[in-house]
């Protein structure tokens, strides 16, 4: 469910109130440990904390690169964390610290999704949004943009 919100707040108003406070704890979250640098806006209808463009504008679609977005979907509530799909090593520490949680990944190509705030390891999702620096991520997007032009 793509939302037309302009802002955070506007976005967290128009969910349903056992939806909005997941949300809302899954943001604390990634706000506590968010490290300095990136942003938080409304990218696509959710949720996202963003490599700024005046920080890094070459992207490959004009839009700022996301560490990290939130949403609330028809059916689950998702957690978008490109670097841990950007990088295997990331992925690797990811599915071992979550099943480590005791709690059950639910994890597709791009995202975590959960139905209740119970599900996720608020902890391990902390630390996955803590792992990497603004510049750390920006080196896997241009690593990533060669292995792409050299495909062409």
């Amino acid at each position: 469910m793509k939302s037309s919100a302009a802002t955070v707040e506007e976005y967290l108003a128009s969910l349903p109130e056992d939806r909005r406070d997941a949300v809302e704890a899954v943001r604390a979250v990634v706000l506590e440990h968010l490290p300095d640098g990136y942003e938080e806006n409304m990218q696509f209808g959710m949720i996202s904390w963003v490599v700024p463009l005046s920080r890094y504008p070459d992207t490959y679609n004009k839009q700022p690169l996301a560490l990290a977005s939130l949403a609330s979907q028809k059916r689950h509530l998702a957690l978008y964390l490109n670097n841990v799909y950007s990088e295997e090593t990331a992925r690797e520490w990811f599915t071992s610290a979550y099943a480590a949680s005791g709690k059950r990944l639910d994890m597709g190509k791009s995202c975590v999704r959960f139905k209740r705030l119970d599900d996720l390891p608020l902890d391990v999702i902390g630390q996955a949004i803590a792992r990497t620096s603004v510049d750390d991520f920006l080196a896997l997007y241009e690593a990533a943009r060669r292995k792409t032009k050299r495909g062409r």
